[in-house]
């Protein structure tokens, strides 16, 4: 077992069983006759049972199953952005590590600035906007689930009132916060999403804070974009119902989660670290939703009525085949401002939202 990385953090070094059952993805040739690739994780908050940085740790262990012998796999958790980051990567790079996941949005530089050092190792960011020759991006469209959990809490909301809380204002939280509400209103047309912002992506005690404030206001639904579990947590206390984000919550608040937009990251690890094994990886930017099987919804709880459920499931299967975009028609924010007369808005214009839609309250934080 591995135990000295930087910053005392606790990393733990695993080397799957030779041989898995079933491969969706092909081995790497000759992998079990050379040496594995070995593939480092960096996380942003501690790994937990559930949240973010729990289901980027889900898809490394799929990885392993997948690949079996052909990769041995670490990871190193609670990692700040910014040099903390760039330490950590470094020290990685520098004991050998041939492919490092950067999983955090504010590691894109730390990323570069050590892919320079070390043109030999991959790097995998996600969510950034920056490529290298070593370094590539990847990223979801998470507004595609959020759009499905908000039709659900139009539908279910007695108020019209749901309290969303946030992370930081990049464009991918600012794009799940419209997307959520265009859902909600496509539901309930005079539906409201109340926002809170943490400028923190995990801080267990403020994300109750924020929740409780929107309960407060009149929230009967939460949903959030934070790391903790802090929020299902407080939910199944209040007995609010629950829009969960990232992992599926019902072992958290059984009684109280309709559903949970989840990621799904291990088929595309696997890849990845295939491609670095048989030397075709390229820096070529991913995206994933619902119909990758990057997004999925987890299983409805039993009080959301069987026609309710049938409607989400029938706007679900129609973004997958194409036939729906959350962001399609015509979008006004806040002010009145016609932002998209008609069609549907490009993944160049998604990247760089920076407003949000009718119907949310309150405004875009400033970065501390």
């Amino acid at each position: 077992m591995y135990k000295n990385l930087p910053g005392e953090r606790r990393a733990f070094v695993c080397l799957a069983l030779f041989g898995a059952a079933t491969l969706v993805l092909p081995t790497p040739a000759a992998a079990a006759e050379g040496p594995p690739l070995k593939v480092a994780f960096v996380y942003v908050s501690p790994v937990g049972n559930a949240g973010w940085t729990y289901q980027h740790n889900m898809g490394r262990l799929d990885l392993e199953r997948r690949l079996g012998a052909a990769v041995q796999t670490t990871f190193v958790e609670n990692v700040a952005e910014g040099p903390d980051a760039e330490r950590v990567m470094r020290d990685l790079a520098g004991q050998g590590y041939q492919l490092i996941f950067a999983t955090s949005f504010g590691y894109l530089e730390p990323a570069l600035r050590v892919a320079q050092e070390y043109p030999q190792v991959k790097f995998e960011h996600m969510g950034g906007y920056k490529t290298a020759a070593n370094v590539n991006t990847y990223n979801a469209r998470f507004y595609e689930g959020r759009y499905l959990a908000g039709y659900l809490a139009g539908k279910m909301s007695r108020s019209g009132i749901s309290g969303y809380v946030a992370g930081f204002p990049i464009p991918e939280v600012v794009q799940g916060i419209n997307a959520y509400t265009l859902g909600m209103r496509a539901a309930n047309p005079k539906a409201q999403v109340r926002v809170s912002w943490l400028n923190t992506w995990f801080d267990p005690a403020r994300e109750r804070e924020a929740a409780q404030a929107l309960v407060s206001q009149g929230a009967d639904t939460l949903t959030h974009h934070s790391g903790s579990t802090a929020i299902p947590q407080l939910a199944e206390e209040k007995g609010v119902m629950l829009l969960g984000y990232q992992s599926d919550m019902s072992h958290i608040a059984p009684s109280v989660q309709l559903t949970s937009v989840t990621h799904v990251w291990g088929e595309r690890y696997a890849k990845v670290a295939a491609d670095v094994q048989a030397g075709r990886w390229k820096p070529q930017p991913y995206l994933g939703g619902l119909r990758e099987g990057v997004i999925k919804l987890a299983p409805f709880n039993k009080k959301v009525p069987a026609d309710v459920a049938f409607q989400v499931r029938d706007r679900e299967r129609a973004i997958a085949m194409g036939k729906l975009h959350p962001f399609a028609g015509r979008i006004v924010d806040q002010a009145g401002k016609v932002r998209q007369a008609s069609g549907t808005m490009k993944d160049a214009m998604l990247a760089q939202m920076d407003y949000l839609v009718e119907g949310v309250v309150g405004t875009i934080a400033s970065k501390p």
